[in-house]
């Protein structure tokens, strides 16, 4: 009697491993048909997905990743007939496909009963993916343009996972040199450009330190990871990343800009103005570094020596007008500075002498504000400073024409 039980007991565990196995054919046939039914498909699917029995088979993760497939298939197909497909289905179907290949793949490297690997669908699963591969590119391209930017970034850093996986490298050498991928460049940037329009800093800082590897528009990718370091407060990479940046790219002044102000707000001029002639030395025609030279002079109230860089910035470029604005006041000042000293005088003779001398400072800057204000006429700044120094000239028609001009705005 014991025996009859535990036969009967065998074939009901074979009845049900067969039903399951059953279960997957059906689903696949759910996704094949003329007029398929997906979403029971995918139920199917997900039961021997969970079962037991099939949970631990590769064709089931394989089947699960065919029928999402199919689906994609299925709009993708409208698409190329020039008709509308539901590109949200698309697109979901398609993000979904390789997390189930990637199972069976893993599944299907197993070991049989004789210690040997055999798999039996990594053929056919590269061959499916390679086909998509493009479309994760699209994929990344519709979510950035809906401003979905989490999905964005998940498509084009999915093709990044997908590219550098086991399965995309099934059959090939080890040593073997992949042919240089475009697309692949491009995901990498692009998710991490998505990345910075996520609120998660982690992620937004992992994406972009694996796009600063890559030599494309790295100085940019740069940019975003120092401010990425300098948003959470990070000051120590932060300052490390500028180095690097500045290492790679002497030329670049927005890094040289940044770790110039961490030095001069940490007070470490020294270090401020080893870097300024650094870049100075790499880069001599710039007139941008000396007009950042001559606004650190200015800081550390070296007058003399700021003038000295904002004059030959404009040597170098006399169409800026932030550093005719940066000469005038440094003129404009000392003139301010002399004008209270000589207003604290009781003495006329003495206090005309010391007026006249805050009168030669504002000469000075005169014309230097003028240019700037020509090249940059909308400068309410520049306008109220030109008025304060026509009005301290005597200059009395000039002063009448800037305060209407002041109270037009």
């Amino acid at each position: 009697m014991k025996k009859l039980v535990l036969t009967l007991g065998l074939c009901l565990v074979a009845v049900v491993c067969f039903g399951q196995k059953k279960t997957v054919a059906e689903a696949l046939k759910l996704a094949k048909d003329a007029k398929p039914n997906f979403a029971e498909a995918r139920t199917k699917i997900k039961a021997a997905l969970d079962h037991p029995e099939t949970k631990d088979d590769p064709k089931t993760w394989f089947t699960a990743g065919q029928i999402e497939n199919f689906q994609f298939d299925k709009e993708n197909t409208k698409q190329i007939l020039g008709q509308q497909p539901n590109e949200a289905v698309m697109y979901e179907a398609l993000f979904v496909i390789f997390p189930y290949f990637e199972k069976a793949y893993t599944l299907d490297l197993v070991p049989d009963a004789k210690g040997k690997v055999k798999p039996k669908y990594a053929k056919d699963m590269k061959a499916i993916t390679k086909v998509n591969m493009p479309y994760y590119m699209n994929g990344g391209i519709y979510y950035w343009e809906k401003q979905d930017y989490k999905k964005a970034f998940e498509f084009f850093d999915q093709y990044v996972t997908i590219t550098d996986s086991r399965l995309m490298k099934e059959g090939e050498a080890a040593n073997a040199t992949a042919p240089v991928d475009s697309n692949y460049i491009y995901a990498v940037y692009y998710a991490s450009l998505a990345a910075t329009m996520i609120s998660d800093s982690e992620l937004t800082i992992k994406s972009l330190k694996r796009a600063s590897k890559q030599d494309f528009k790295q100085n940019e990718v740069f940019q975003y990871l120092s401010q990425s370091y300098q948003d959470i407060n990070d000051m120590e990479n932060y300052e490390k990343t500028l180095n690097e940046a500045f290492a790679l790219f002497p030329k670049d002044t927005w890094f040289i800009i940044n770790l110039i102000k961490i030095y001069v707000d940490s007070e470490r001029n020294d270090k401020a103005m080893e870097l300024i002639q650094t870049a100075i030395k790499n880069d001599p025609s710039n007139f941008q570094l000396f007009d950042l030279a001559g606004n650190v002079y200015e800081i550390l109230k070296d007058y003399k020596k700021a003038e000295e860089y904002f004059l030959k910035s404009i040597e170098l470029n006399s169409e800026n007008a932030e550093t005719q604005f940066n000469i005038g006041r440094i003129y404009f000042n000392q003139g301010v500075v002399q004008l209270d000293i000589a207003n604290d005088i009781t003495d006329v003779k003495k206090y005309n002498e010391e007026k006249e001398k805050a009168k030669a400072f504002f000469r000075k800057a005169l014309p230097y504000f003028e240019k700037s204000y020509q090249l940059n006429p909308d400068s309410m700044e520049l306008k109220i400073t030109l008025r304060s120094i026509y009005y301290n000239l005597d200059m009395g028609d000039k002063y009448n024409e800037m305060d209407k001009i002041i109270g037009d705005n």
